[in-house]
């Protein structure tokens, strides 16, 4: 049977509102989710035993030595557990690594406890988006890998079992799992299918600074600034905000550099950072003025991914 590959598209949330804290320690969130059209790619094929291979530009953020020192191009990963914005990897995997300890991994291993207990896999993460960095790197991940899976073992697509999965493995993983633009609520996990803005340019910037998830949400002032209005997506994004962007901003202010050189881009139709950050986006009237912008970023030594919306 021949290997399948399933594309991780980073994830960005046009707009992030934080509604309230829940008692499972999530937040109730409202959020634009929409989606690159490049990101990771995973790689499934039957094997004799579990395998998980790690290859690509970030594959070195997943090994478990950290005497490297991050460079603005190696983000370092954010401390603190994930509070119902990404689910990103934490940096304990390796190439040729263990079966455990990565999201891939745990979503290779609940698919097969619930679809097919006697199989085995070869699975390879080909890791080019920064880890924990705002953009569902590892939710995105887990959500190809079950993709991936379903493909392998003829499961469909829609199969509730395959959602209720992803919902187990992090609030971003179903609307990853759904790869599509989508209206997120509850605690991002509840979704409504939205018409996009299919092949607008996308720009994605990183500066390469930690930021904790949990640090973020602790640093949020706790105040309901209300729902997302209704209208059409960039409308309804354009009069959105991220409620967690200004204390991600406290905590680490590289982060309004990158917003301010979006900001000021020719050409730009909307600019926020995604998720807890520190990852910002820029969305575009053209690919010329996106590659502008690109070229200025990268002349600061900043991470970029030039791309279009899917």
């Amino acid at each position: 049977m021949p290997a399948i590959t399933e594309p991780a598209p980073a994830k960005i949330n046009l707009a992030l509102h934080v509604r309230r804290r829940r008692p499972d320690g999530y937040h109730d969130l409202e959020t634009l989710f929409a989606f690159a059209t490049d990101g990771d790619v995973v790689t499934v094929e039957p094997a004799q035993t579990n395998s998980f291979t790690i290859t690509g530009p970030f594959a070195a953020a997943l090994l478990p030595a950290q005497n490297t020192t991050p460079t603005p191009n190696t983000t370092p990963a954010k401390a603190g557990a994930q509070l119902g914005t990404d689910n990103d990897e934490a940096p304990r995997s390796s190439s040729n690594a263990p079966w455990q300890g990565n999201l891939v991994t745990a979503a290779a291993d609940a698919f097969t406890t619930a679809f097919a207990p006697e199989a085995h896999h070869a699975i390879t993460l080909e890791k080019h988006l920064p880890i924990a960095s705002g953009i569902g790197g590892g939710s995105a991940d887990a959500a190809a890998t079950l993709r991936a899976l379903a493909r392998l073992h003829g499961i469909a697509p829609t199969d509730p079992r395959l959602h209720e999965i992803a919902a187990k493995l992090g609030a971003d993983v179903p609307a990853c799992l759904a790869n599509r633009t989508t209206l997120g609520t509850g605690k991002g996990d509840t979704l409504t299918n939205l018409e996009g803005l299919s092949g607008t340019p996308l720009l994605l910037v990183n500066p390469g600074v930690a930021v904790s998830t949990a640090a973020v949400f602790k640093t949020w002032d706790g105040h309901d600034r209300g729902p997302i209005p209704e209208g059409n997506l960039l409308d309804r994004a354009l009069e959105g905000r991220n409620d967690l962007e200004p204390p991600a901003l406290a905590l680490a202010p590289e982060i309004a550099e990158v917003r301010t050189l979006l900001d000021a881009a020719q050409g730009v139709l909307l600019s926020r950072m995604s998720g807890s950050g520190a990852t910002c986006f820029a969305l575009f009237e053209t690919p010329e003025a996106r590659d502008t912008a690109a070229t200025a970023a990268r002349a600061k030594g900043w991470w970029t991914l030039a791309t279009t919306l899917a």
